[in-house]
């Protein structure tokens, strides 16, 4: 068994996964496999084509044993992402859409800071590259890890809001060429990085440590929400912070491809289930001061776009498949 289980839910976006499957064959760690699951309908599945089989059979000669189901019918992200969880066995499970593209060092930096810090979750936040000339110092108030990265128990009135905004648009990658030099740009030492406090990653390219995600329910909750609904991978996220920390890392070496959305409907945002869980998988956290009611804690907010996309006020955490 691999040490790392490469976890790629995909849905309509052939190229995207083209392009995910070529980042993970130039990475320079190596010991991982791959398991995907599409939910493309029937008649446009892409699971055989010669593009994606290419790029398999090139995955599977290099040593990485490579998985392919076709999961229908379609409930839902959180469902999705529940379905790829129970397929995995490694110790470490990388949650990885269809539409990122890789620099070879990522995995490799991730898992070692994953390793040393021992925490929930290390994630890198993925950047608009069409944000470049967009320069937002106003967004950059980064909040570094100076020491061990620590849980983070937070109820839901005292979310941590304020630091999605270092993850909008391109702001992780003007960050970086003001903090780091071009040499750790380059490195594959995780000694290089430097680890930020978050309120969530996203889902485009995070790295879990399995037995904590499971530990916190992963996403076995997914029968609570319909299958249209966004947030999936926030609430695992808030969970893990709470309990075990989490952090992103800066090189991040991650790069949205800009492919439109799979999630337009987004009324149904997974976080207002967060108190409820929280007294359910935080204990011996205090939680007394949670409201009664789950609709409380997600009462506001004006949609959020994902690292790489436009914020504005206070965020909904819509997660894995916003678009500007």
């Amino acid at each position: 068994m691999a040490l790392v289980e490469v976890l790629i839910p995909t849905c309509g976006r052939k190229t995207g996964l083209a392009v995910v499957l070529a980042g993970l064959l130039a990475q320079d760690f190596v010991d991982f496999d791959v398991i995907i699951s599409d939910q493309t309908e029937a008649g446009e599945d892409y699971l055989e084509s010669v593009e994606i089989q290419t790029l398999v059979r090139a995955l599977r000669w290099r040593g990485h044993r490579v998985t392919l189901h076709r999961h229908l019918p379609r409930r839902g992200l959180a469902e999705q992402r529940h379905f790829l969880l129970e397929q995995s066995r490694a110790p470490y499970v990388h949650y990885l859409d269809d539409d990122v593209l890789l620099e070879p060092m990522v995995l490799g930096r991730m898992l070692a800071v994953l390793r040393a810090e021992g925490c929930g979750f290390v994630g890198c936040a993925a950047a608009g590259l069409h944000f470049l000339e967009d320069v937002r110092p106003h967004q950059q108030q980064i909040e570094l890890w100076e020491g061990p990265v620590l849980p983070e128990p937070f109820t839901p009135e005292t979310v941590p809001w304020e630091r999605h905004l270092v993850n909008n648009a391109a702001n992780v990658l003007h960050l970086e060429a003001r903090l780091l030099s071009r040499e750790a740009w380059r490195s594959a030492d995780p000694s290089h990085c430097l680890r930020y406090k978050v309120a969530w990653v996203g889902g485009a390219n995070v790295l879990y440590d399995r037995a904590k995600l499971l530990a916190v329910g992963g996403f076995s909750w997914w029968w609570r929400l319909p299958p249209e609904h966004a947030g999936e991978e926030v609430l695992a996220q808030w969970l893990l912070l709470c309990r075990y920390g989490g952090c992103a890392l800066l090189p991040c070496g991650t790069y949205h491809l800009g492919l439109p959305t799979t999630v337009p409907d987004r009324r149904c945002n997974a976080t207002h289930l967060f108190a409820e869980l929280a007294r359910q998988y935080l204990a011996p956290y205090d939680w007394s001061a949670a409201p009664a009611s789950d609709e409380e804690s997600n009462k506001e907010g004006p949609q959020h776009r994902r690292g790489g996309h436009e914020s504005k006020g206070r965020p909904s955490p819509s997660g894995r498949r916003d678009r500007a």
